[in-house]
């Protein structure tokens, strides 16, 4: 009977408490075994160091949510295409108007003194006729270079686009994640006061603006524009932020913030509203196009950009009146504008899909 009772370790012996079953020869500590390689599923790798999947011996990296996003992002060929476009407008853009000044002389203001060539002419046609390359997409009513005009108006398309949705993030992502963080009657007031602003048609909110703080000047016109746009755009940001601050807002980390001192503004900013990025990246990159489209219209009515700025859709209004007539003078400005907003939409439904929990199974 003594011989069935396990024996008692030396004190000498390096024994593992809990992992060294009764009768069994006692192992040294995982340290200490050289040469022993630990196996593990890749399901189960989340570290950043390197460890043996179990099932074909590879070595797994860890990794991020930004990171395995970029990956997929990547594996989108319409998103993918599409950030190739937007670099390519951005880029002709800045530097396209410079160029055309240096090679040829044009600038997108720029009218002929002699009032022959005051009229526009077809693309890659001088005026006698004969195939020349000076203007590419032709010459407007006034004999100005077309191609010079919508790389300008890319300028400040893509501007009114940018910073208008700037201006809704910053309105809509503060707004959303103090009534969100606050709950109670404070978010009830709040987002009643977004319901009621809801029911109004923003476009009509925007000509009002627009028609009652009218500049005199184009910059001024220009300026208006921005806020205008971005004042009625920060309603839906303000629900989907508004929407995860509640999810977030009842989470380890933000107990142990309020636990230790942390002011209310620094959990709201520091704490919560980092961890909404992915949702409003993806409708940030959406927003863009709409409001695009939104000033194009606006532009299309004659309250928007104002001459001698030229953007993508005032140059639309202007080729509309003359379509029968003189097409290039719109095919050139509306084919830019339609590419540019089908790639921004493809880039924000590739976000939409690689930051999606959903969609990293």
């Amino acid at each position: 009977m003594k011989e069935d009772l396990p024996k008692k370790p030396a004190d000498g012996d390096n024994v593992e408490p809990a992992l060294t079953p009764l009768g069994a020869t006692p192992q040294p500590p995982i340290r200490a075994r050289a040469g022993d390689i630990i196996h593990i599923g890749p399901e189960l790798a989340v570290g950043e160091g390197d460890v043996r999947s179990a099932e074909l011996g590879e070595v797994v990296h860890g990794t991020s949510l930004w990171r395995d996003a970029w990956r997929r992002l990547l594996k989108n060929k319409l998103a993918v295409l599409g950030m190739a476009f937007v670099f390519l407008i951005i880029v002709a853009a800045l530097i396209g108007p410079f160029l055309i000044k240096q090679l040829t002389g044009a600038t997108p203001d720029y009218i002929p003194s002699d009032a022959a060539l005051i009229k526009s002419f077809p693309p890659f046609r001088a005026p006698d006729g004969s195939f020349s390359a000076k203007h590419p997409l032709g010459t407007d009513n006034q004999g100005r270079d077309l191609l010079a005009r919508v790389l300008q108006g890319g300028q400040i398309s893509l501007m009114v686009g940018i910073i208008a949705t700037l201006m809704s993030l910053i309105i809509g992502v503060s707004y959303g994640a103090i009534a969100g963080y606050l709950g109670g009657r404070t978010d009830n007031i709040m987002m009643r006061l977004v319901d009621v602003l809801y029911s109004l048609p923003y476009i009509i909110i925007v000509i009002v603006l627009l028609s009652m703080f009218k500049k005199q000047t184009a910059e001024g016109q220009l300026i208006l524009l921005f806020v205008a746009l971005g004042a009625v755009s920060w309603l839906t940001m303000a629900r989907i932020v508004r929407g995860q601050v509640l999810s977030l807002k009842n989470q380890e980390f933000v107990l142990a913030a309020r636990a230790t001192g942390v002011s209310t503004p620094r959990i709201i900013f520091r704490h919560i509203v980092p961890n909404t990025l992915g949702p409003v990246i993806v409708y940030a990159t959406l927003t863009i196009p709409t409001v695009m489209l939104s000033e194009a219209f606006l532009s299309f009515l004659g309250f928007g950009v104002q001459a001698p700025i030229a953007s993508w859709g005032s140059l639309v209004a202007d080729g509309s009146q003359s379509i029968a007539i003189y097409p290039w003078q719109l095919i050139g400005p509306g084919i830019t504008m339609g590419l540019t907003l089908f790639s921004l939409n493809f880039i924000g439904d590739g976000l939409r899909d690689a930051l999606d929990p959903q969609m990293r199974k």
